[in-house]
Parts: structure tokens; C-alpha cells; sequence
């Protein structure tokens, strides 16, 4: 067993910690993982990615090659496009259909989901007005890993197992908010 992530979008979504969920998880399963990371200007809205590699036997790079993802979830629809070339022919895109519009010239909405569209495994939710519903919108992120749950090769248990775990020092409030976010997006994947 082995899985490619990559996890695409702007400083202060959340990527980081659905990185650090992903690698709780695979710990607790006593599989092998590696992850990398790369902040943009975070706090002025750059870039955020992260390599997440999960498998049953050892890795040896903490970075995907191109065509090798299996997954990329993206918190802003505009960053999953600079990922494409890393999705293997049959790989899977799940991203939030609102835009983080922090660029003077963001391009046509329509056309980046378009772009989207053309794969034909895409999931695209709005993730941020589902968080919105729940409580609070930086849960965004949870909604998408959720909504990612029949391409992971966890069961829902451990993944709410690894958010109880990461979330346990920000008090019971947050958990239950992540939790909720998750389950939405985990109901959203079944339909």
C-alpha cells in the first residue's frame, strides 16, 4: 500500500494541520510516512504545500514526482492548478470551490473550476460555507479531508482518532468543531 497527497493552498487554511493529521494517522496504524512542506508568505496569503507519503514499506523521499499523486486536496481552487502535473493519470482532485482572492488579477472562477472539472475524478464542495454552518470557517479543511475519506486508506475512526489527538490542547470545543467539519465532509463524500 502506498498513497501520494499533495495538499495545495494559501497561508492560514489549514494545510499544515490536515498534513499533521494524515501523519498521526499513519503513525497509528504503524505505517511509514514522510512529509514535506513549503510555507509562501504565509501571513500575507502565499502559498502553502505539503507532500504527505504514506505506504506499508519504507520511502526514501519525502517529495512526489510528477504523475505520481494520487490525491491533491486544495483548499483554493487556483493552487490545485499548480499541482496538475504531479496527478497520476487516475489520481483524485477534491478542492473547496471558493477562491482566496488575494491577487489583483485572480482569473475567471468559472474556468479554474473548469479546469477542475476536466479530471475525471474531482470532488468540488464548498467547504467554506459548510464550515461557515458549523461554527467556524477555518474548518474548511476538515470538510475536504473528510470529503477525501474513500481515497485514504484510513477508516473514519482513525482519522477522528488523529484529530481528537492534534486538537486535544486547544480544548474540547475545537475538536468537536473539527470533528463536526469532518463528518459533514466524510456525509458529503457518500452521496
Amino acid at each position: 500500500m502506498k498513497i501520494n497527497i499533495i495538499l495545495a493552498g494559501v497561508g492560514g487554511q489549514g494545510i499544515l494541520s490536515i498534513a499533521a493529521i494524515l501523519d498521526t494517522a499513519a503513525l497509528q496504524k504503524n505505517l511509514y510516512v514522510k512529509q514535506s512542506e513549503v510555507h509562501g508568505m504565509s501571513q500575507r496569503g502565499g502559498a502553502v504545500e505539503s507532500h504527505v507519503r504514506i505506504s506499508d514499506k519504507p520511502i526514501f523521499s519525502d517529495l512526489i514526482p510528477s504523475g505520481k499523486a494520487d490525491l491533491i486536496i486544495a483548499l483554493e481552487p487556483m493552487e490545485l492548478l499548480r499541482y496538475l502535473p504531479f496527478l497520476k493519470k487516475e489520481g483524485w482532485l477534491v478542492s473547496d470551490s471558493n477562491p482566496f482572492d488575494n491577487i489583483a488579477h485572480y482569473p475567471d472562477l468559472k474556468g479554474v473550476l473548469s479546469e477542475i472539472e476536466t479530471h475525471k475524478n474531482h470532488i468540488i464542495l464548498d467547504a467554506l460555507n459548510t464550515a461557515k454552518k458549523i461554527g467556524n470557517s477555518k474548518a474548511a479543511n476538515m470538510v475536504l479531508l473528510g470529503a477525501s475519506i474513500g481515497i485514504l486508506p484510513f477508516t473514519e475512526a482513525v482519522v477522528l482518532a488523529a484529530i481528537k489527538k492534534l486538537f486535544s490542547k486547544k480544548g474540547e470545543r475545537i475538536i468537536k468543531l473539527n470533528t463536526a467539519a469532518f463528518l459533514k465532509g466524510v456525509e458529503y463524500s457518500k452521496k
